[in-house]
């Protein structure tokens, strides 16, 4: 089973890592970390790099896809050749997912029109400007294509699509090795359960790094 990941500057290390984790488990799994081109990638975490071992060049197919996102919300829609090539290995996927904001570069490949999408809490409303339907759930499914929302969501799309391919119970026993039972110290992981002063002031944090989306896309 071929299982790409799409790594680009500026992204969330968690969003890929969490479900690398899991996927990397599954029989007969062959992990690929892809970016525009193979070396190091500085994620939005300044102090952590990651290695791509291959270029958009080197793979052409997968069965799995999964496209992390950024804290600046980006779309990639200043790098058409990445957009491209997700359009393109998108043809080839059992499952195509997401996590978090990677959902808007689905989208701005043009892979999310009229499908029920999520991301992150904060850039919500921007799956419209790719025709998706935004909705409010940890982890959407909608034909073969998979989206989580904030973060720590992706860990849940991974356990979902693990027992998809494999299995409920090979799924069940990945979460209990790598012993996946939240239980935060705070019950504010939702923007529902947040103090609404915390909660708009992240937003206005947030937000103001997103980048800009461009005029053709904001009609």
């Amino acid at each position: 089973m071929k299982i790409v990941f799409l790594f680009y500057e500026g992204m969330t290390a968690l969003d890929a890592i969490g479900p690398h984790e899991i996927l990397s488990r599954l029989p007969g799994a062959s992990v690929f970390r892809v970016a525009e081109r193979a070396g190091l990638i500085q994620t939005d975490s300044s102090q952590l790099i990651l290695i791509a071992d291959y270029s958009l060049a080197d793979v052409k197919n997968a069965d799995v896809v999964l496209v992390p996102g950024a804290g600046n919300a980006t779309a990639l829609s200043d790098h058409p050749e990445t957009l491209q090539w997700l359009k393109s290995i998108h043809t080839t996927t059992t499952w195509t997912t997401s996590v978090c904001t990677g959902s808007l570069i689905l989208g701005a490949a043009g892979i999310l029109s009229n499908l029920k999408a999520t991301t992150h809490w904060a850039a919500f409303d921007r799956l419209k400007l790719w025709k998706a339907i935004p909705t409010k759930a940890r982890v959407v499914e909608d034909g073969k294509v998979i989206t989580a929302a904030g973060v720590s969501a992706g860990i849940d799309m991974a356990l979902i699509l693990s027992s998809k391919i494999a299995g409920e119970k090979f799924a069940q026993a990945i979460q209990l090795g790598i012993e996946y039972d939240p239980d935060p110290p705070f019950d504010v992981g939702s923007p529902e359960k947040a103090d609404p002063v915390i909660r708009e002031g992240l937003r206005s944090r947030m937000t103001a790094n997103f980048v800009k989306v461009p005029c053709e896309f904001s009609s």
